[in-house]
C-alpha cells in the first residue's frame, strides 16, 4: 500500500487529529512535527479527492490531548518557577486507554511499531521542546536538575527536584568533633532514656555537640535554599584525631534546592566564619552527582603524625629497627575490637608505604606512618591484643598506645576528583566545557 492508502485507512477508523494522523508515519520525511505530515496527508487526500478541505476536531486515539501541548507546558513551566535550574526532562504517563487505541490504530493501518512514534514519546517531545523555551533550559536525560512527570489522567504534573551538589577539603583544627551528626546509642536520638534525662548526650540526643557537618553543611543549606543538607565524607578521622595538611575531600548534598548558581568562593568563606576556627574549608567547588559516589567510595592512602606512650623505656635503636621493620610491610588486621560493635569482623590485609620518627625521651616518640587507605594506624602501633600482625608494640616487645593523632594527608585523590566532568562553572557549564 502506499503512504496515502494508508492514511485513507488510518482516517476510516474514525476521526483523527493531525498529530495522531502524522504519527504512525513518523519514520518518513525527517524535518517535520508529526502534526505537519498529519497536515499534509489530509490536505493531499483533499486534493487527490477533489474535497473540501476538513480540519479534525475529534481525535478516537488522544481523545484531543495533543491540542494540551501549549497548556501543559505553560502549568509545567509554572510548577518549577522559584527553582533555579539549568537542565530538565520530561515524561509523560499515558493512560492505558490511549495507549491501547494507539496499537488498535496502527493495527487498522498495518504500521509496525517500530515505524512510527508512540503518543507517549510525542507528548515528551512536543511538551518538553515548550518547556525549554518558556523556562530557557536544557534537556538532560542523564541526571537532570529537574524532572518534570505529566499525568494525563489526572491532568497532575510531578516536579521532582534532584540534589546539588559542592565538592572541597576540610580541616578539622580541634579534637572530640567528628566529621558528622553522632546520635546517642543510648537514647537513640530521644534525649530520654527510662523517663529522665538521657546520662549518654545530657538530653541532646546526640554524643558530641558540634560535628564537621554541623559546622558546614548548614551554610551551604541556607545558601541554596534546600529542604536538606547531607554531608558526604571520603572516610573520615578518629574523633580525637585533628585533620590537617591538604585536608579531606568531602561534597555537601542539598536536596530539593531553589538555588543552584551559588557563589562558591563567597560560599567558602561564609562557611569559615561559621566554623569558627573549629573547622575549615578550601577548593570548594560546585559539583555533580557523580562525585558523591567518587569521595566515599574512593580509598586515598593517608599520612598520619602521632604522639606514642611506651609502657616501658625503648632506646632509639630499638625504635629505628622496629620502624624500619613496618615500612613496605603488609600488615594483616582483624577488625578493631573498638569499632567491632559497629563493623563486621573480618581480616584485612594493608600496606604500610613509609614509617618514621623519633623517641622525645625513653617512654615517648613521635611517629609519621604513610599508609594505605583503611588502615587502623592505633592498631598499627598497639596490635590491640595481637589482632593486628605486624605491630610496632610486637616489633619492640613493647606495650605502646597513640596518645594524640592528626591525619596530615589524604593523598592520591585530586587526579580522580579533578575530571572537568564532575564539576560546574558558575556560568553552569561543566568545566572544560565551552559554555
Amino acid at each position: 500500500m502506499t503512504i496515502l492508502e494508508d492514511a485513507r485507512a488510518a482516517l476510516d477508523t474514525g476521526p483523527l487529529c493531525d498529530p495522531c494522523l502524522g504519527r504512525p508515519f513518523a519514520d518518513r520525511s525527517f524535518g517535520l512535527t508529526n502534526a505537519e505530515r498529519g497536515r499534509a496527508l489530509r490536505t493531499t487526500l483533499a486534493l487527490d479527492d477533489d474535497e473540501p478541505y476538513e480540519a479534525s476536531e475529534d481525535c478516537w486515539v488522544c481523545e484531543m490531548e495533543t491540542a494540551e501541548y501549549d497548556r501543559l507546558a505553560e502549568r509545567a513551566a509554572a510548577a518549577v518557577r522559584g527553582y533555579e535550574f539549568e537542565t530538565y526532562q520530561l515524561g509523560t504517563r499515558v493512560p492505558p486507554l490511549l495507549e491501547e487505541n494507539d496499537h488498535l490504530l496502527w493495527e487498522e493501518v498495518g504500521i509496525d511499531d517500530d515505524e512510527g512514534e508512540a503518543l507517549k514519546t510525542e507528548f515528551n517531545r512536543e511538551v518538553g521542546k515548550r518547556v525549554g523555551e518558556l523556562t530557557g533550559a536544557e534537556v538532560d536525560f542523564e541526571r537532570p536538575d529537574i524532572q518534570l512527570l505529566l499525568d494525563l489522567a489526572t491532568d497532575e504534573i510531578e516536579v521532582n527536584v534532584n540534589s546539588a551538589f559542592v565538592y572541597g577539603r576540610y580541616r578539622k583544627l580541634v579534637r572530640d568533633i567528628p566529621q558528622t551528626e553522632w546520635p546517642c546509642n543510648e537514647c537513640h536520638e530521644t534525649g530520654i532514656k527510662r523517663g529522665e534525662e538521657c546520662p549518654g548526650c545530657d538530653g541532646t540526643g546526640y554524643r558530641y555537640d558540634e560535628s564537621v557537618e554541623e559546622l558546614t553543611a548548614p551554610v551551604v543549606l541556607e545558601a541554596m535554599d534546600g529542604e536538606e543538607a547531607v554531608f558526604h565524607g571520603a572516610g573520615r578521622e578518629d574523633v580525637d584525631a585533628l585533620m590537617l595538611g591538604g585536608g579531606r575531600p568531602f561534597v555537601i548534598e542539598v536536596k530539593q534546592p531553589r538555588e543552584r548558581d551559588v557563589d562558591v568562593e563567597q560560599l567558602q568563606e561564609d562557611i569559615n566564619e561559621f566554623a569558627d576556627g573549629k573547622a575549615e574549608v578550601e577548593g570548594l567547588r560546585r559539583a555533580t552527582y557523580d562525585m558523591v559516589e567518587r569521595v566515599k567510595g574512593h580509598e586515598a592512602s593517608k599520612t598520619y603524625r602521632m604522639d606514642v606512650e611506651f609502657d616501658e623505656p625503648v632506646d632509639e635503636d630499638q625504635l629505628l629497627a622496629a620502624l624500619d621493620a613496618l615500612e613496605g610491610a603488609t600488615i594483616e588486621q582483624e577488625t578493631p575490637q573498638r569499632v567491632d560493635h559497629r563493623r563486621a569482623s573480618l581480616v584485612r590485609t594493608r600496606e604500610v608505604y613509609a614509617a618514621g620518627g623519633e623517641l622525645v625521651d625513653d617512654r615517648h616518640a613521635d611517629l609519621e606512618i604513610h599508609g594505605a587507605g583503611g588502615l587502623y594506624v592505633k592498631e598499627l602501633v598497639s596490635s590491640d591484643e595481637g589482632r593486628t600482625e605486624p605491630s610496632l608494640s610486637g616489633e619492640l616487645g613493647v606495650d605502646a598506645v597513640v596518645t594524640a593523632l592528626d591525619v596530615l594527608d589524604v593523598e592520591g585523590e585530586e587526579e580522580a576528583f579533578e575530571q572537568p566532568e564532575f564539576f560546574r562553572d558558575g556560568d553552569g557549564t561543566a568545566s572544560g566545557e565551552s559554555a
